[in-house]
């Protein structure tokens, strides 16, 4: 080999060296990046849920097509917490309730996504995994063992305003579908007062506010005079029952006096929570739900 050839082969290696540390400078900051802290599980009743004595079965979980997952099998209700960042934390908080007829919990369009993105509004979100009263073979009954779930969520998210720094005064909830009744029923029913949970202190159920999307509407519902503010969504599309009877539900809302605000969307159905596939006006229904807390004053300046 001689001198010519041996440079070529030298300037050769060196170029293939400062590629590889190129590649690996340019690696190590994504590396780090892309690890992100796990968010905080907490068990709603940490010796067990009454009336799930013995069932220790875990959950089930499967993807459908579109890669979300969908859960059942709950017999460990649950919330699984998206806190705001604390230079940005509003000292809001929502238990974010996904759907799925009460016979399975659809938890990324309904429930992940929600709070991710209420989390980078300021606003902290838990999201609950409630039982199921409708899968088969459940002795589960909607007001007996979900909503009591709910319920807790709620009395548990004010007993740890303190360590999450939200304010216990602005804990609301916003439901899906099924998770839309539940979240009506807490927001309608008399408030459950508990002082077992983690403090002395007597922590209500009653939400601060209600965000009711595409909710199942029972037919006895009532509005109380001291209901919370309602916040209710559906599409135009969805079946009658929901999108006819959301319309009665605001006119009730307001005949109770109390504040709400009540948006239809044209060209939508049942069921489109929060997915980037979302297109047209209803795409902007997150917006429009931080709009309507900055206005009822839910979200104040950090």
């Amino acid at each position: 080999m001689d001198d010519r050839t041996c440079s070529r082969v030298a300037n050769t290696c060196a170029l293939v060296v400062l590629q590889f540390l190129a590649v690996a400078a340019a690696a190590q900051p994504a590396a780090k990046t892309s690890t992100t802290k796990e968010p905080e599980i907490v068990l709603l009743w940490p010796d067990g849920a009454p009336g799930s004595a013995g069932r220790t079965s875990a959950e089930v979980v499967r993807i459908n097509e579109y890669g979300e997952h969908i859960v059942s099998n709950v017999h460990f209700p649950s919330l699984t917490v998206y806190r705001a960042a604390p230079e940005h934390s509003r000292r809001t908080a929502v238990v974010v309730v996904p759907g799925g007829g009460h016979r399975e919990l659809w938890m990324d369009h309904e429930g992940y996504s929600v709070a991710r993105y209420l989390a980078a509004q300021g606003v902290s979100a838990f999201v609950l995994k409630y039982r199921l009263a409708r899968a088969p073979a459940s002795t589960y009954t909607i007001e007996g063992d979900a909503l009591a779930d709910l319920q807790r969520a709620l009395q548990l998210v004010r007993s740890r305003a303190a360590d999450w720094r939200i304010d216990p005064e602005r804990v609301g909830v916003i439901g899906f579908s099924a998770g839309g009744e539940l979240a009506l029923l807490a927001a309608t029913h008399a408030p459950v007062s508990q002082a077992s949970i983690a403090s002395p202190e007597r922590l209500s159920s009653r939400p601060s506010f209600a965000a009711l999307m595409y909710p199942a509407i029972p037919s006895n519902v009532q509005i109380p005079a001291d209901a919370p503010p309602a916040f209710l969504v559906c599409g135009a599309d969805d079946q009658p029952a929901i999108s006819s009877g959301l319309a009665d539900l605001y006119l009730q809302w307001r005949r109770a006096g109390k504040p709400a605000e009540l948006h239809i969307y044209a060209a939508a159905g049942h069921g489109f929570g929060l997915r980037t596939s979302n297109t047209g006006e209803v795409a902007n229904w997150p917006q429009v739900f931080v709009q309507w807390l900055d206005a009822l004053g839910f979200r104040p300046q950090p």
